[in-house]
């Protein structure tokens, strides 16, 4: 599997011109290797692939990484680095532009002959296409976030803070295999509620208010992402329908997602919607985002992406309405694009629920 990864990364450097590649994030350095520390780099050339780390990982690495000369690297990376190249006769090398820091830039180029270049993308244009086996962790992260959810029905009540209904939720998936958080869960109540980032705090959750679930968890390397809005007793009309509207624009993007589909056409069919029900202004965000390695990825259901959708891909549909100061709604399911058009993930009813 990491063998044919590195094999599709070398055809789009050979497309490039590019000679060896140097990986550094963990996302995309573990998916290309299957290590699943941090701290370690992969030097990706045509004919060779390496794994630089030092003594803290590399019994580690012998026993997950097979399809790469290890290296045990002591002193300056940079200079393991820059001499391996240079001893090769590399003329360049493509780094992520979006994660390497200015200063190792510098210190690389100060200490390379040949040319730098700009990476990360042709590794993104591999991993936005999941296996079949990316898929199924991507689809137990989602069924754990679902139990999660369920059992938060009945664990909720007025007078919680929602830090408590936070801690449990976490708590609770970890108990169910998960092995951490793909984010920070947000929990926000009444006013908090028209905050899309609201991350959970000591306000307690009253009667009549709106509650946001917004979480995920991590199984195997592999995100989920779902967000549930409820009502906590009984709520006014005006909430009940803007609740309405966005499980709409849900449900009409949702129709959307298939092969071939573009990417800012699927978030305007959404965006229209809420436009036209009157409430454009107060859904500033994009309709969605890729998951897997990480919690945001290629591609963007957002009006300035025109990547097109192709089988394989995980995204969201996450449609919102914020008003500050009264409340906020979002609904978040997470689907698998098909041959066929799509498949929704989040299995937790879209209905509103009270509580």
């Amino acid at each position: 599997m990491y063998k044919k990864r590195i094999e599709k990364l070398r055809e789009k450097m050979s497309a490039k011109g590019i000679e060896s590649f140097l990986v550094v994030s963990d996302p995309n350095r573990n998916y290309l290797s299957g290590f699943t520390g941090n701290e370690s780099f992969a030097l990706i050339t045509k004919e060779e692939a390496y794994f630089i780390t030092d003594s803290r990982y590399t019994e580690q690495a012998d026993m997950q990484v097979k399809d790469y000369r290890i290296l045990q690297y002591k002193g300056k990376i940079i200079d393991t680095i820059s001499d391996l190249v240079n001893s090769k006769g590399i003329k360049n090398i493509a780094l992520e532009e979006g994660i390497v820091t200015l200063s190792f830039y510098q210190e690389l180029k100060a200490k390379y002959d040949g040319e730098i270049l700009s990476g990360q993308k042709e590794i993104e244009d591999i991993r936005v296409i999941k296996s079949k086996d990316e898929t199924e962790k991507i689809k137990k992260a989602a069924s754990i976030a679902d139990s999660g959810f369920s059992h938060m029905l009945n664990f909720i009540k007025t007078g919680m803070t929602e830090r408590e209904i936070a801690l449990e939720l976490e708590f609770f998936m970890k108990k169910q295999g998960a092995s951490g958080l793909s984010f920070e869960t947000i929990a926000a109540s009444g006013f908090r509620s028209s905050l899309p980032h609201g991350a959970a705090s000591d306000k307690k959750i009253e009667n009549g208010e709106f509650l946001t679930l917004d979480f995920g968890c991590i199984y195997q390397d592999y995100c989920s992402d779902m967000t549930r809005t409820v009502a906590i007793g009984e709520v006014s009309t005006k909430m009940i329908d803007i609740y309405n509207i966005v499980l709409e624009a849900n449900r009409k993007a949702l129709k959307a997602i298939k092969p071939d589909a573009v990417c800012k056409d699927v978030d305007a069919i959404a965006r229209g919607y809420i436009k036209d029900m009157g409430y454009g202004a107060n859904f500033g965000h994009g309709l969605g985002h890729g998951v897997g390695r990480e919690i945001h990825e290629a591609p963007r259901l957002s009006p300035m992406c025109d990547v097109i959708l192709k089988s394989g891909m995980v995204v969201t549909d996450e449609p919102g309405i914020y008003l500050p100061g009264e409340f906020g709604v979002r609904i978040e399911d997470l689907v698998l694009v098909t041959d066929e058009g799509f498949e929704v993930l989040s299995k937790s009813p879209r209905d509103l629920i009270s509580l």
